[in-house]
């Protein structure tokens, strides 16, 4: 059986947090600037698509 090889394995997690922190920079950099879309698809005020699904009802006629 092949030995496991745990510095190969180390040293992908290192570049895997290396790539998260400098991506977090970058964000961070982007939304002090004031740059537009810096916020990603959350923060974007377009309306919900359940908005578009109501339905009105027919008008009830008044009994006396």
């Amino acid at each position: 059986m092949a030995k496991p090889n745990y510095s190969y394995e180390k040293r992908q997690r290192e570049l895997a947090k290396k790539a998260k922190k400098e991506e977090k920079a970058r964000e961070t950099a982007a939304r002090k600037s004031g740059a537009p879309g810096a916020e990603g698809a959350e923060g974007d005020g377009a309306p919900a698509d359940d908005d578009a699904e109501v339905t009105s009802q027919p008008a009830q006629p008044e009994s006396n």
